[in-house]
């Protein structure tokens, strides 16, 4: 299967001491399957961006890594530069490359964020598509004031609570982190070092001020030069050669020219192409017509024909030896129906018909992927504990000592064999609990999905009262057993109810029988 690819371009408020911006680029490259594909530092912004590409989980990790760097190397109380800002780490942005979504981009944006508040204690705001409010769509709205006026607000104006973290700026700041389409950084200088003029026709070019649709732009001074600083959030919608003839004749009025352009990270080949396609009129221009393109394709070839994965834990299952047993397979089968109550969640989210519960599937879609991992890491600790019983079955008995030495053993290792499935029993109920409030409330479409999910957590439960059960006829404290036993009972009562609650969930709202 191919490797899904995210790019993350993070922007950090330091440009002036190279060896900080070193620091954090090793940072970055100190994670396995990371590539660094460029980095741009600006003297006059104080600002270095650094794009970078790599498998979900590497480029969540190698953020956060850079995130943790920066605050510690950055003190916001002391920095200076031209380009807005609110935090050592300004801005972390994912876009989907490739076999990846934009919701799965929106998640990691929302991880990422959870984890800077709660670990690094810096307030985090979502933006873009991971936006939690409307209004923080805009990167510009969130660093209004920039770090200075967010210092002043944040634990006094409720529109500057963060989505993550405390109320409060430290001196690394605060950091937006969010999910977006590819952008263009593209910077205009004029031949002039009238900023005033630069911010005129940064008026006149970008979307909020009446010009086109998809253009941020600020006017400021930059060696020596007024320059018309932009980001392009849909070069497909506004093409590039559009925003530039635009600056062009918006110049031309204050009596100035065009001295140079640049861009600020990477630029999609389709971008380019297309104002090629504008300058030159091509009629009827293929990429096919490009050299490269033709040799890359001609290089890649047919893409292998997958062989099926091997289902290690099943093959496992099915050998002849006690583990891993039934317990795990209880496990498993709770993580299977944590999966798809994740889907449902999934499915609901961005639907314009499910926005009043939008917040409610956040929660449900960050409870049931917790929820998959603990029953996952059941799956082994179930094989773990039975794997004690047999080693304490294997004591030596020869003496008196030695006989209640392996009694002992026993009884521990068979008390911790009866806990671990009555936890993987306590995981699917709360799985069936969500799969019954999806079919409650989620996506329509997919109340079959959830009502499987529901199946197969109780199913799953069912499983481990088993396992809990026939492990607790093996202890001799009695009372220990009825402990458990009560607890069980408990789980098996509100699983009992619950479905008693799916099955006329799906008669009124499914129009299933």
């Amino acid at each position: 299967m191919p490797t899904p690819l995210v790019e993350c371009i993070p922007n950090f408020s330091e440009a002036r001491r190279p060896e900080i911006v070193e620091e954090i680029i090793q940072v970055i490259q100190s994670i396995p399957q990371i590539h660094i594909l460029d980095r741009h530092s600006d003297l006059d912004h104080n600002r270095t961006v650094i794009t970078f590409i790599g498998p979900p989980a590497a480029v969540e990790e190698a953020a956060f890594q850079a995130i943790a760097c920066a605050a510690q190397r950055i003190n916001m109380d002391e920095h200076e530069g031209a380009h807005p800002r609110i935090g050592a780490t300004d801005v972390v942005p994912f876009v989907p490359i490739s076999d990846i979504t934009m919701q799965d981009c929106v998640e990691m944006a929302r991880r990422l964020g959870k984890r800077v508040g709660e670990e690094l204690s810096i307030p985090v705001y979502l933006y873009e598509e991971a936006a939690t409010r409307p209004e923080r769509q805009n990167l510009e709205n969130i660093r209004r004031g920039q770090y200075e006026g967010l210092k002043a607000e944040i634990g006094i104006n409720p529109e500057r609570q963060p989505d993550y973290g405390p109320s409060i700026l430290g001196t690394a700041g605060a950091t937006v982190i969010g999910a977006r389409q590819p952008l263009i950084a593209f910077n205009v200088y004029l031949n002039t070092n009238d900023t005033a003029i630069a911010q005129k026709i940064a008026k006149a070019v970008r979307h909020s001020s009446g010009g086109l649709r998809y253009v941020k732009a600020m006017g400021v001074l930059v060696e020596g030069r007024a320059q018309v600083s932009m980001n392009l959030t849909n070069y497909r919608g506004t093409p590039i050669a559009r925003v530039m003839e635009m600056i062009r004749r918006e110049a031309e009025r204050y009596g100035v020219g065009v001295h140079h352009s640049e861009l600020v990270g990477l630029i999609p080949q389709e971008a380019l192409n297309d104002a090629a396609v504008w300058y030159l009129q091509l009629d009827q221009f293929s990429p096919d017509q490009i050299l490269e393109q033709r040799l890359m394709e001609l290089m890649r070839g047919q893409p292998p024909t997958s062989a099926p994965l091997e289902n290690s834990f099943l093959d496992a299952l099915a050998a002849a030896t006690p583990t891993p047993g039934g317990g795990s397979a209880a496990a498993h089968t709770g993580a299977v129906a944590a999966a798809l109550v994740a889907m449902v969640a999934r499915l609901t989210l961005g639907k314009k018909k499910y926005e009043a519960v939008k917040e409610r599937m956040w929660a449900i879609l960050e409870q049931a992927e917790n929820l998959r991992a603990a029953l996952l890491r059941n799956v082994e600790e179930d094989s773990q504990a039975f794997e004690g019983v047999m080693q304490a079955f294997k004591l030596p008995k020869d003496t008196a000592d030695q006989e209640q030495q392996r009694q002992q053993a026993i009884e521990k290792a068979t008390l911790e064999a009866s806990r671990v499935p009555l936890i993987t029993a306590r995981h699917c109920l709360e799985v069936q609990k969500l799969a019954i409030e999806l079919a409650e409330t989620g996506n329509l479409n997919a109340i079959s999905d959830a009502a499987s999910a529901a199946t197969l957590a109780r199913s799953a439960l069912t499983c481990a009262a088993y396992n809990v059960r026939i492990n607790l006829t093996n202890l001799s404290d009695n009372s220990e057993a009825q402990t458990l036993t009560t607890q069980l009972k408990e789980i098996e009562s509100q699983s009992d109810q619950l479905d008693s609650s799916l099955k006329q969930i799906l008669g009124e709202r499914g129009g299933l029988k």
